[in-house]
């Protein structure tokens, strides 16, 4: 039985290296403990009940952890991404037509377009929605 436990070790180190992600690592030590057992002539149900036992162990505690050390944090948006959704203050009034139009937002000015084509006048409050090239595309919020 040490040879099946010892076939286990390997077939699942060989699919945790050909795999990105904790795929079969905990079988490796309870393989290598259910080895041991057999080599100590351990009844085979107990070999087995010792290797499942230990792998679901190792699994929950190893995910756990796993997820401590791995956990994501959402990106934070920095520079131009971060003034779609703000609200800015239109210092010249937005014409689509004519090209023209600017806001004010966290103290720099931008050029701006309204997304649906609209006017909007001077001192409104918009809203970014997106930025195109170097222009906001704003709506103006009621």
């Amino acid at each position: 039985m040490q040879y099946v436990w010892l076939s286990v070790t390997i077939i699942s180190l060989i699919v945790e290296a050909l795999t990105a992600g904790l795929v079969s690592i905990w079988f490796v030590p309870s393989a290598l403990v259910s080895m041991v057992l057999a080599f100590f002539g351990i009844p085979t149900y107990l070999q087995t009940v010792v290797f499942f036992g230990l792998s679901i162990i190792l699994l929950v505690f190893s995910r756990t952890i796993w997820k401590k050390y791995t956990s994501f944090k959402p990106v934070e948006s920095t520079n131009a991404d971060a003034l779609i959704g703000k609200i800015g203050i239109v210092t010249e009034a937005i014409d689509n037509i004519n090209a023209k139009g600017s806001v004010k937002i966290n103290g720099q000015y931008w050029s701006a377009r309204s997304f649906d084509g609209s006017e909007i006048p001077a001192d409104s409050k918009v809203e970014i929605l997106s930025i195109e090239g170097v222009k906001l595309i704003c709506k103006i919020l009621l």
